[in-house]
């Protein structure tokens, strides 16, 4: 049986970390704008995982964000540093979402959706074999 790829996000001190066993279910880009101000870039990467496959270590500071459609986010960063390390969506709770940023892993897989492309800015070129959600 194959053992399960572990890879480790983390703020950026280290005080705050989140262990993942296995593949993400979904991985994306959001281009609302509450993505765009909390990442301060064009858009959010992440991904989403099964909540049994996370482990969290170290404190964080969460807060509840509104998106554009009424739903609500928990975002936990770290309370040294500030970076966001892990959130989980209202109506989502059987999973935790991690930015793909915090895993500082160029090998990570591309997005398979994007979101909010009528926030999307003009140069920004998603992955053409992704899903496209206006």
């Amino acid at each position: 049986m194959e053992t399960p790829r572990t890879r480790l996000a983390s703020c950026s001190c280290g005080a705050l970390r989140a262990q993942v066993s296995g593949e993400p279910l979904r991985v994306s880009i959001c281009h609302c704008l509450n993505c765009q101000r909390r990442s301060g870039s064009v858009f959010a990467a992440q991904a989403r995982f099964r909540r049994e496959q996370v482990a969290v270590s170290g404190t964080s500071t969460s807060f509840v964000l509104v998106g554009d459609e009424g739903s609500r986010a928990n975002f936990h960063f770290c309370p040294v540093c500030g970076a966001t390390v892990y959130y989980q969506t209202e109506g989502a709770e059987e999973s935790v979402v991690i930015p793909i940023g915090a895993f500082a892993e160029a090998s990570f897989p591309a997005p398979t959706v994007s979101v909010y492309e009528h926030r999307m800015h003009a140069w920004v070129v998603p992955p053409p074999d992704a899903e496209h959600i206006s």
